[in-house]
């Protein structure tokens, strides 16, 4: 049975429950959607992140989670919080935060929505000192809203990750502090 992590006004934040992959690879794994994130995955790929997203929930109290749209019912994205985890990351182990959006449910601020309410939860209750986003310099409506949420861009984060295709192959970081956070609220 999935927890309910937090509520916005248009969106129910839940964790990953059994079976959601489906759900997940029939609604948010399209090529438009998944561009900019190495592109579409298989079935089992979205089961093992479902997996390891499930297990870290049960380890640390935090993970990822869908955006369910209060007034359907379906799912519109996903988005939470994980430890970075990428090997050629030299900030191994720090909370990071990340989302996406279905493509039919683009621009009426879903994301921002969800991402100030995961924000919350990251000082709240998981008492993170501090929160990183990745993406591409590619990725432009995705660091744009991680500057409108008061981010700021640590290019001495930045990685290359050759798992992705050149023109993303840059991976680009942002930062923003527990104070940081509380000041701009």
């Amino acid at each position: 049975m999935a927890d309910i992590i937090a509520e916005t006004e248009r969106l129910i934040l839940r964790t990953i429950d059994e079976g959601d992959a489906v759900e997940q690879d029939r609604l948010l794994n399209t090529p438009a959607v998944m561009e900019r994130l190495g592109g579409v995955k298989e079935l089992h790929e979205i089961e093992a992140k479902h997996a390891k997203s499930r297990a870290l929930y049960a380890q640390e109290g935090f993970s990822f989670l869908f955006m369910i749209e209060k007034a359907t019912g379906e799912m519109v994205g996903h988005c939470g919080i994980k430890r970075v985890d990428n090997p050629l990351a030299s900030n191994l182990g720090d909370h990071e935060v990340g989302w996406l959006v279905r493509e039919d449910r683009w621009r009426r601020g879903y994301a921002e929505e969800a991402m100030r309410a995961v924000l919350d939860w990251a000082f709240g209750r998981v008492d993170a000192p501090h929160v990183v986003a990745l993406t591409s310099d590619l990725n432009v409506a995705s660091w744009k809203l991680m500057e409108k949420l008061g981010m700021v861009r640590r290019k001495d984060l930045d990685f290359d990750d050759p798992a992705y295709p050149p023109e993303d192959r840059t991976t680009i970081l942002y930062s923003i502090t527990k104070e940081q956070w509380e000041s701009a609220r």
